[in-house]
């Protein structure tokens, strides 16, 4: 499991990369928040690292494929301004927040210091989609649009990185 949570949160650091790349020019004013949330993605994958590393467990096969998905995610979303920005946050959090506690859940009676892990970074994912989902509507076109296809992609990434 933290495996797969080191990879998504390299997914993560490399999607807000591409959107501040692009929302200088799209969405400027939203810069600054992103830099924020890129900054704490970058703090968890340090701290699933660390956990890895004490297990002595290598990192996920898939960490490579969710820094390159998550830039290309990052861009295309960041082309296209702040109400797809902060829509494709919503709906990563979404998916991302249910995956973590129902990882706490599991854990919780056999490996407590890892669910201790993960609940530490909840936090700041939940922060991040409850800012996110100030800046747009459930039925913007964004939220309708483009939120299946990123929740689904989010959940296929997940089931792929949890069986490699």
């Amino acid at each position: 499991m933290l495996k797969v949570d080191h990879a998504g949160e390299n997914g993560a650091v490399h999607i807000y990369a591409g959107q501040i790349f692009l929302a200088r020019l799209t969405a400027p004013g939203l810069v600054a928040e992103l830099a924020g949330y890129k900054a704490d993605e970058e703090r968890h994958r340090s701290v699933f690292w660390a956990e890895l590393q004490r297990r002595g467990r290598p990192q996920c096969k898939s960490y490579w494929l969710c820094g390159i998905g998550g830039f290309a995610l990052g861009l295309v979303t960041g082309a296209f301004g702040r109400r797809a920005i902060a829509a494709t946050t919503v709906a990563v959090e979404r998916v991302v927040l249910g995956h973590l506690r129902r990882q706490i859940d599991a854990l919780r009676e056999k490996d407590d210091e890892a669910a201790r892990t993960i609940e530490s970074i909840v936090l700041d994912e939940q922060q991040h989609h409850d800012d996110s989902a100030a800046h747009v509507t459930d039925d913007s076109l964004w939220s309708r649009v483009l939120s299946p296809v990123v929740q689904s992609a989010t959940e296929v990434v997940i089931w792929i990185g949890m069986r490699a």
